[in-house]
């Protein structure tokens, strides 16, 4: 029996959180396979969950408690498993660790048991830059041949139920999220090779304006490094970084004629810092500039998704601070201030004055999506409209745009409210570009 089958085999175990992405359905259906009695708790409602249910329900050591949350179901079992975006504050959370109850995270107890096996944990974080460094590491790994596995912040992907497919000597690239990486500090763990792209303000809304917490979540993931082990940081994170660990590596620039298929000077320094991690993974540059310069980006991420008469539209979903739009406007800007920028959502409390400078400087043309992000900008620009669908502002912005223009979709805030999560958000924008 595998070391993590014993783990949870017979355990009675509260997963918090089932959610709307996948990965709490994927944690839930795995720990069942390994003979666990898993009870699945949250807020939201089996109406609302139903999508989710529905797969879980042919395993009859699954049970429910959908609505609400119950104390007993945190302190009358063998461990809790939180999901990421559930406060570390949470009362239940308390009232397990008062009783001596562990609490874990998914992804942690992922990186724990591969470790075990003797695979090779890359853990890639930061406010800005994540998700592309992760898949850019991915994507030249896979195309070299290379045993490797992609997890973490991935969406509807469970990295906990990856666990069987992990031997000895793979390698386990990760997007690591400040949440998640509450649990790498929980587990005294760090990944092998630790990248921090670099830090800004941004989640103030769940660290209620506490930016010292912010980076002491973040910094796990260099915190419990062994003899042995690397970390690479983006210039202006590693001063910070340099204050409490001493053994940080800035990456050297990207060679001015490496061609990249991503447009922004902000993706050079996504793609320096992911040759570093490369290079201590054992490749060589010459093995690993073909299949950077071939990286396609990632979906939300500064996408170009359609051309109509003329018209090219980007889709910068993941944008959700003003510094990833700001970003955006200038990978874009080819002088000739040709931008229609269409922008919105939940205000997360971040500053937006630089923002606001840049789209004045860049931008041809401002739509809004409502929100309570607007009332941040909204005093700059009383004449903007606000719409209240991804369609409405999309047919809006088609229709003021002239070919050779450039409709950019870059939020610079959060997705609830109006959508379930960040993924609706991209799914209904692509769905609605579709249609015009």
């Amino acid at each position: 029996m595998n070391p993590y089958e014993s783990f949870f085999k017979d355990k009675r175990i509260t997963v918090l959180g089932l959610g709307l992405l996948g990965r709490g359905v994927g944690d839930a259906e795995f720990l069942a396979q390994c003979g666990a009695r898993v009870l699945v708790t949250d807020l939201k409602t089996e109406e609302q969950l139903a999508e989710s249910i529905s797969r879980l329900k042919k395993y009859e050591n699954i049970s429910f408690h959908l609505g609400s949350h119950d104390e007993k179901d945190f302190t009358d079992c063998d461990m809790v498993i939180k999901a990421a975006g559930v406060p570390l504050d949470s009362p239940y959370i308390a009232a397990a660790r008062e009783k001596g109850i562990r609490v874990y995270m998914s992804t942690a107890l992922f990186a724990k048991f591969a470790q075990e096996i003797g695979a090779t944990i890359v853990g890639v974080t930061g406010t800005r830059g994540k998700s592309t460094v992760t898949h850019m590491i991915f994507h030249v790994l896979q195309k070299s041949g290379k045993r490797t596995h992609l997890g973490g912040n991935i969406r509807g992907k469970s990295t906990l139920a990856l666990l069987p497919e992990i031997q000895k000597d793979d390698i386990c690239v990760l997007e690591l999220d400040s949440w998640q990486l509450q649990g790498f500090g929980d587990l005294q763990i760090s990944p092998h090779i630790a990248v921090f792209t670099n830090f800004m303000p941004d989640h103030l809304n769940y660290y209620k304006g506490n930016m010292g917490a912010y980076f002491a979540d973040k910094a796990n993931i260099f915190l419990h490094q062994k003899e042995g082990d690397v970390l690479f940081a983006g210039a202006s994170v590693a001063e910070r970084i340099k204050v409490i660990h001493s053994n940080v590596a800035i990456p050297a620039e990207l060679p001015s004629d490496w061609a990249l298929s991503i447009r922004g000077e902000h993706n050079r320094e996504n793609a320096a810092i992911a040759v570093a991690a490369l290079e201590a993974l054992g490749l060589k540059k010459e093995e690993v500039k073909p299949h950077i310069e071939t990286f396609q980006g990632v979906e939300g991420r500064l996408q170009l998704v359609r051309e109509i008469n003329g018209v090219k539209i980007y889709n910068d979903n993941n944008a959700t601070t003003p510094e990833a739009t700001i970003a955006a406007l200038k990978a874009l800007d080819e002088g000739k201030k040709n931008i229609i920028l269409v922008m919105g959502g939940a205000d997360k409390g971040l500053d937006m004055k630089e923002l606001w400078r840049e789209i004045q400087e860049r931008c041809k043309d401002l739509y809004f999506l409502a929100g309570t992000g607007i009332d941040r900008i909204r005093p700059e620009a009383p004449q903007v409209p606000a719409y209240n669908s991804l369609q409405e502002v999309l047919d809006a912005a088609l229709k003021g745009a002239e070919r050779g223009d450039i409709i950019l979709f870059s939020p610079a805030f959060a997705s609830f409210g109006m959508f379930k999560n960040e993924y609706d958000r991209n799914d209904q924008f692509l769905t609605g570009v579709r249609s015009l």
